[in-house]
């Protein structure tokens, strides 16, 4: 069994910064495809960034491209969300995820195991 804590969330101005964490309690660690999801109110749940074993292969949605950076450390099972230039519109409550696979899909279905999510609530 795969747990993640996520932590790092808060309340920030637009244009701050905030680096979310996810740590995961698991032996190889870096045999999972790991990704970052948020989903606001009344939104479904949306992927923000995924990232391949190795870190070999990243991809993010449209919105933050240029803003966020997913980064993954396998010596600590943790996998990071970097965020800069935050909007109101990044307001969500954000979770991490983990599938024992070389790289994940972009469904929340593709994701075995969740985190229990971190607020980010970004004031205009």
């Amino acid at each position: 069994q795969v747990q993640l804590v996520e932590s790092g969330g808060g309340l920030v101005q637009a244009g701050d910064s905030l680096r979310l964490s996810c740590q995961a309690s698991v032996l190889s660690f870096n045999t999972y495809t790991l990704a970052w999801f948020r989903q606001g109110v009344t939104k479904e749940r949306e992927l923000v960034a995924r990232i391949s074993r190795s870190a070999y292969l990243t991809s993010y949605a449209d919105s933050v491209q240029d803003r966020f950076t997913i980064s993954r450390d396998d010596a600590k099972n943790t996998v990071y969300l970097q965020m800069k230039n935050l909007k109101p519109e990044d307001t969500a409550v954000y979770y991490c995820a983990a599938h024992k696979a070389y790289y994940g899909g972009k469904a929340p279905e593709d994701y075995a195991y969740w985190g229990q999510g971190t607020q980010v609530t970004v004031s205009s």
